[in-house]
């Protein structure tokens, strides 16, 4: 099956969506499936607004129509609301393609954070952008009932998972410091929350593995803090290991894979009681969720290592694959039987003959009107 995927989220960009899409994209080629990503690679850039090191395509319309070069998908899937996926949703809705959408940034709240835009607009945006498409994935039922209940519609819970072999906790001595160790991993920027773990009365160390726009403030205000800069995802499994506890201070983030990749390593998450981490973590086992964040701290560090490693071992990368194959739709309307026949590889000790099953769609949330 060709599968193009449009996104303005990609190398040597380091987040949720950039991970999630890479490891789709391995995973179905291994499975006989060819994915096109239509990125900014390649094209001519400019600096995203208040985020500098993330490019944007200028030329979003041209860029799109060269890499696809004249041939039509298989299966359509816009990832992001950016240039280029709203390039793609005009091409698509002009030719009479169908797409699917993925919903994995809470655009509204950022922009109010950052930029002070009023959230209401953003999501007037945001209900225009998803409206044609045939199905929005989204990463769990919390944030599905939050975009229900700002009126976007067709919405599909799509997981997500870990790469246990990269992430294990074999190796803790990668942070010589004081303990206990608690890490935070991510982007440094306002909407992250930062803040909300930096200025916890805390013992041992507190520790910040990324970059981003909000690093220099957060150095200058937090000197006892030990700031390691930003890291390669294939260099962060150490880190997370040698973490007594892993911090995750986001209230708006979708979903957060860092916090899966902690528990991959051993590690307990220690986070406020909002959507992403009430999706993630499995209370007072895998982690803990507290109104007061330094208590949650603490309290994490006595959990029970090899139990929160084996919990993460089960949410894999390939089924959150079976999954997406299993929600794509033929670009093509005329196209009879749907999608092209799907090979499986089967992972060791899966029965399954096919995709699994997606979820129906949120009660109430039916396709409306274009």
């Amino acid at each position: 099956m060709r599968i193009v995927l449009v996104t303005d989220a990609w190398h040597p960009q380091v987040n949720g969506v950039v991970h999630t899409w890479t490891y789709m994209q391995k995973t179905l080629a291994g499975w006989g499936h060819e994915m096109i990503v239509v990125s900014p690679q390649g094209s001519r850039t400019m600096p995203a607004p208040s985020e500098p090191d993330v490019r944007l395509c200028v030329e979003p319309g041209r860029h799109l129509r060269r890499v696809l070069d004249g041939r039509a998908p298989d299966a359509l899937h816009i990832a992001t609301e950016g240039p280029l996926g709203w390039a793609a949703r005009r091409m698509a809705l002009r030719k009479g393609w169908r797409f699917t959408t993925s919903f994995h940034t809470m655009f509204p709240d950022y922009l109010h954070a950052r930029m002070r835009i009023p959230p209401g607009l953003t999501w007037r945006v945001m209900r225009w952008f998803h409206r044609p498409s045939q199905k929005v994935l989204v990463p769990t039922p919390t944030v599905r009932d939050v975009l229900a209940s700002r009126g976007l519609r067709n919405l599909y819970v799509w997981t997500r998972g870990v790469d246990a072999e990269r992430f294990d906790a074999a190796d803790r001595g990668a942070l010589p410091l004081p303990r206990p160790i608690f890490l935070s991993v991510g982007r440094l920027a306002r909407e992250k929350n930062l803040d909300g773990f930096l200025s916890l009365d805390l013992p041992g160390s507190k520790v910040v593995v990324g970059g981003g726009p909000d690093e220099d403030r957060l150095r200058r205000k937090y000197p006892n803090a030990v700031f390691l800069g930003r890291k390669r995802h294939d260099e962060l499994a150490p880190y997370y290991a040698a973490a007594d506890v892993f911090v995750f201070p986001s209230v708006t983030d979708t979903f957060g894979l860092v916090m899966l990749e902690a528990m991959a390593c051993g590690t307990p998450v220690a986070a406020f009681r909002s959507p992403a981490p009430l999706a993630v973590v499995r209370e007072g086992e895998t982690g803990i969720l507290r109104d007061d964040l330094a208590q949650a701290c603490r309290e994490a560090l006595a959990l029970d290592r090899g139990a929160i490693r084996q919990y993460a071992l089960a949410h894999g990368w390939d089924t959150t694959a079976r999954q997406l194959v299993g929600m794509l739709v033929a670009a093509d309307p005329e196209r009879q039987g749907g999608l092209p026949p799907t090979r499986f590889a089967r992972p060791p000790g899966d029965d399954a003959s096919g995709p699994a099953e997606p979820d129906p769609p949120h009660p109430g949330s039916g396709a409306r009107s274009q």
